[in-house]
């Protein structure tokens, strides 16, 4: 990926979240979402790893919408409503409140302002058959930080060609307290967030991580 198709994706990347309705869920209309995002361009482009190719796994960087216009946090339940495989509509097996509570870990910055970006994402192949929990402390000691809901929701809205059979992932960045772990994965061919525990490895689930968040 060059400069010039850095750019491109970027542009597609809006169009891809303002397709799947984010304006709405930040309460902006089309232009004020894409002004509001707009500004994080120079910051993508300026990043080393905007143009990184490092295999099926990677995505260089993803538009992550975590905020409304008055600064709550993004409605994820709905969000995860607006991704799809195809003609797949996805879906969430919480109930809202309940999702509500898996929030970003103590360890975990989240950028002020709208949206962010995401930089050097990988989906995790590595960790199939790894317990999240071992995932974790590998990635940790690499200096990777896992992946919250709504950036996994972030990623599947833009690619949804990143969510592949057998090749799921866990979002090992958000947590409720307990001992689940939200995960997407494929279900009856529809995207689906769920939770596994963090003790038990599954043959199909990876872990996800990237690099840098930049707001």
């Amino acid at each position: 990926m060059t400069a010039t198709t850095t750019d491109i994706e970027f542009d597609r990347q809006i169009g891809a979240l303002t397709e799947a309705g984010h304006p709405g869920l930040t309460g902006l209309s089309d232009a004020d979402f894409a002004a509001a995002l707009e500004p994080l361009r120079a910051a993508v482009l300026a990043h080393p790893e905007s143009a990184a190719d490092h295999g099926e796994d990677h995505v260089p960087f993803v538009l992550v919408v975590a905020r409304t216009a008055q600064g709550a946090s993004i409605d994820a339940h709905e969000a995860m409503s607006r991704t799809a495989l195809g003609t797949q509509q996805g879906f969430a097996d919480f109930e809202p409140a309940e999702l509500a509570r898996f929030r970003p870990i103590e360890s975990v910055e989240i950028p002020d302002g709208i949206g962010y970006a995401l930089m050097n994402i990988d989906t995790g192949s590595a960790y199939l058959n790894v317990t999240p929990e071992t995932a974790m402390a590998s990635l940790t000691a690499m200096g990777r930080t896992g992946l919250t809901v709504e950036e996994g929701i972030a990623l599947i809205t833009v690619r949804p060609d990143m969510l592949r059979k057998n090749k799921c992932f866990s979002l090992l960045s958000s947590r409720c307290g307990d001992k689940r772990v939200p995960a997407l994965w494929i279900s009856q061919r529809r995207p689906k967030l769920g939770w596994c525990w963090n003790g038990n490895p599954h043959t199909w689930l990876g872990s996800a991580s990237a690099g840098k968040r930049i707001g």
